[in-house]
């Protein structure tokens, strides 16, 4: 909210609306350790808004000359959708790493495994012949997948609010402030309709769903009867502390206590999209804790997925010998395979 202000000071000032005096003063208060963020928390119960207390203590900070000049013609809303979006771009940039890191790990395994027999089940039952290079590959493609929708989604859909009490505020402001954040500038308002952050939301929950996929899977082959993987990662990750000498799938586990949550949240993006005329009465406020916990079990079981696939233990023997007497076409496994790898994104 504070880069927001500031971005705002210096936008209008660009403009000619605010002195270039009163912009610096106000970009130098801009600063997070002179805030006292308890008063912002406690003043937020009596406006619905972090907002004015925020701003209260800015203005104070600069002096009554130069307070004027703060928040200048915007609105809490403004501020905060703007704040959001910023809070979103910070933390796609780590995920998105992490999301990257699973994908070469993926890769990796399914051209080290094309030829790694295994049985292939369909309603938990053995099918046909298949290999782990085919298993790890359609992991691959999903998460390649989700994850190119998310980086258009931060390239071209996160954008700044800068639209004034009831979205009729010129287009200028904006377009600097956007310069300024290094975010989109937007067609017009998007108060009310609250199309961008849905699409975030949904995003989040797609790569969340692969993630859970994944998890599920190793959890699965994981299981003592069938003894196909197991997680790495260290000899005393997955211990219990009731019986000496068992290994948890601890990874697979964090990933889906972490995504069991997403859709939940996901569904509340999409119920706040219902908003009454130019700002929402309680609809929008919702969006606040929900997107920041979706950016938290999302990142959180994207590392955690990184983690599970760089250090995936393949029992090649195990796998062969569950899957003994089963018949498949193996050459077209591997042109699967192949297709999976060289679709990849670069």
């Amino acid at each position: 909210m504070l880069d927001v202000e500031s971005a705002l000071a210096r936008a209008c000032a660009d403009e000619g609306l605010i002195p270039a005096r009163a912009a610096n003063e106000i970009a130098f208060a801009c600063d997070a350790e002179r805030i006292d963020f308890s008063a912002v928390v406690g003043a937020t119960g009596e406006s619905a808004t972090p907002v004015i207390e925020l701003v209260a203590q800015l203005r104070a900070a600069v002096g009554e000359d130069t307070g004027r000049y703060v928040h200048f013609a915007a609105t809490s809303q403004d501020i905060i959708d703007t704040a959001m979006m910023l809070v979103a771009r910070r933390a796609l940039e780590p995920l998105l790493s992490d999301a990257s890191a699973a994908v070469a790990a993926a890769a990796q395994l399914a051209q080290e495994h094309r030829a790694t027999t295994m049985a292939g089940r369909t309603l938990l039952q053995q099918a046909q012949l298949s290999s782990f290079g085919l298993r790890a590959a359609g992991w691959l493609v999903g998460l390649d997948e989700a994850c190119a929708a998310l980086r258009i989604l931060n390239t071209t859909r996160l954008a700044v609010q800068m639209g004034g009490p009831v979205g009729t505020r010129g287009p200028a402001v904006a377009a600097r402030v956007a310069a300024i954040l290094d975010l989109g500038e937007p067609t017009l308002s998007w108060a009310a309709l609250r199309v961008r952050p849905a699409e975030l939301a949904s995003a989040l929950g797609v790569l969340a769903g692969v993630l859970a996929k994944i998890a599920r899977d190793v959890t699965l082959f994981a299981q003592s009867e069938v003894g196909e993987l197991r997680e790495g990662g260290g000899p005393s990750r997955g211990g219990s502390s009731a019986i000496a000498g068992k290994r948890n799938p601890v990874a697979s586990v964090a990933v889906l206590a972490c995504t069991t949550r997403v859709p939940g949240l996901v569904a509340t993006m999409l119920a706040a999209m219902a908003q009454e005329h130019e700002r929402a009465a309680g609809a929008w406020q919702a969006e606040w804790g929900t997107l920041g916990d979706l950016l938290t079990l999302v990142g959180s079981a994207t590392a955690w997925s990184a983690d599970l696939l760089a250090n995936l233990e393949v029992d090649v023997a195990r796998m062969a010998e569950n899957a003994r007497g089963l018949d498949g076409d193996l050459d077209a496994v591997g042109t699967l395979i192949d297709r999976a790898l060289l679709a990849r994104t670069p």
